[in-house]
């Protein structure tokens, strides 16, 4: 667990450890930054259960931790989830309202090869990543996210909607053009099929299929777009004649024309902003980690 969580947050986490201590022997590691979670992961033994207590920030911490310790099939991952947004979570059916009784769960829970995506600057993916007005959205909400927490992801998904143009671009989908109509709003990839506190931006997502998830948009005017933005709440962006669902095991985004020129887009990686690149690429490794599951995902 991250050892900045605050005094209010000891109650909790006594709880946790409370309750994975009736299954064995627990061993509590309260990390700082990422040099403390290597060298913590980098003492745990094979075959033991590495159990992440916090958000979708701390899992991809210990995910990506183990895989650059080359370590990401030497041991087991189990969450309880104590974040914000809990996406991923809600993905494989964790209940995070109830913390305690999520680590009691984990006695019960099924082992399972989870797929990770590999970016093209070798981090990875553990949730969902994308391009266009998703990243937009991320800005706009942070003032609005310290006032309305998840609700203010929301406010900033409808401001971005409003107001972006898009970008030119390409997506190819294992080799394949994917055709579209006009600028490109936003291209998303991912494993998990929730963003920003529980909006589905990937809602077929399967983070045990051997496939990425894709959503392509091209929403090209301003009501098309606030559209697009009002229907990713409830999941229905891809129901329209200006997005596409696809599946693949490679994707790769080309930036063109002008803002190319200018040093490309942004993106948002695992919930963190990525820099400006003309190209942004994505391929998966299937089974490429060990996860603790709710036995009936």
């Amino acid at each position: 667990m991250n050892s900045a969580a605050g005094s209010s947050e000891d109650t909790v986490v006594d709880a946790v450890v409370a309750a994975l201590q009736e299954s064995g022997e627990v061993e509590v590691a309260r990390t700082e930054d990422l040099d403390d979670l290597a060298e913590a992961l980098g003492k745990v033994p094979s075959g033991a259960t590495v159990v992440a207590l916090g958000g979708d920030g701390s899992l991809h911490a210990v995910v990506e931790t183990l895989d650059r310790l080359g370590r990401a099939r030497d041991v087991v991952v189990g969450l309880v989830p104590l974040g914000t947004g809990n996406d991923f979570a809600r993905t494989i059916g964790v209940d995070a309202t109830d913390p305690a009784a999520a680590a009691r769960a984990l006695r019960g829970a099924t082992e399972r090869d989870v797929d990770l995506i590999r970016v093209a600057d070798g981090s990875v993916v553990v949730n969902a990543a994308h391009v266009g007005v998703g990243a937009d959205a991320a800005v706009a909400a942070k003032p609005w996210k310290e006032r309305f927490g998840i609700i203010g992801y929301a406010i900033g998904t409808i401001f971005s909607g409003f107001s972006a143009e898009g970008f030119r671009g390409e997506v190819r989908v294992d080799g394949q053009l994917v055709k579209v109509k006009g600028r490109l709003l936003q291209v998303a990839v991912g494993n998990g099929r929730f963003v920003g506190g529980g909006a589905p931006l990937l809602p077929n997502a399967d983070p045990f299929d051997g496939r990425i998830d894709v959503v392509v948009s091209w929403a090209d005017t301003p009501l098309r777009r606030l559209r697009y933005a009002w229907r990713l709440r409830s999941g229905r962006h891809t129901q329209g004649d200006d997005a596409e669902p696809l599946r693949g095991t490679r994707v790769v985004v080309t930036v063109k024309g002008s803002t190319a020129e200018d040093g490309g887009i942004r993106g948002n990686s695992d919930g963190e902003l990525t820099d400006p690149a003309t190209e942004h690429a994505w391929t998966l490794e299937p089974g490429a980690w060990r996860l603790l599951v709710p036995s009936a995902t």
